[in-house]
């Protein structure tokens, strides 16, 4: 899980909207996008451990390439997440911040972002 939440904001922050929508969406089938603490590192490392127990990566999965959990955490963190945009900041909470998580990599990776100004 990697924070990204300084990008986004860059970007809304360049692009100039001061109050609107920003979306992230990743358009892969075994990486996900998820909203959660940013403050203790421990939030993270919780939360994989977790996510490892409930869907093993040696399940016995009938996908041949041998990749099911990836695509099964995936589908549990979501593909996408939309925050409120005002005064040109994204309108997190205080300890909340965005994250990419990678289920089956290292890859390479897009992210995009959509900002759609009100």
């Amino acid at each position: 899980m990697t924070d990204i939440t300084s990008q986004v904001q860059d970007l809304v922050s360049r692009s100039g909207a001061r109050s609107g929508l920003c979306t992230v969406f990743v358009p892969h089938t075994t990486a996900g996008i998820t909203i959660n603490e940013n403050a203790d590192p421990d939030v993270v490392s919780d939360m994989l451990g977790e996510v490892n127990r409930i869907v093993r990566f040696d399940g016995n999965y009938s996908h041949a390439e041998g990749n099911s959990a990836a695509h099964i955490k995936a589908s549990m963190f979501g593909f996408s997440v939309q925050v409120i945009i005002e005064d040109g900041r994204l309108q997190l909470g205080t300890w909340q911040g965005i994250y990419f998580c990678e289920f089956d990599g290292p890859r390479n990776r897009k992210v995009y972002v959509k900002i759609i100004e009100a």
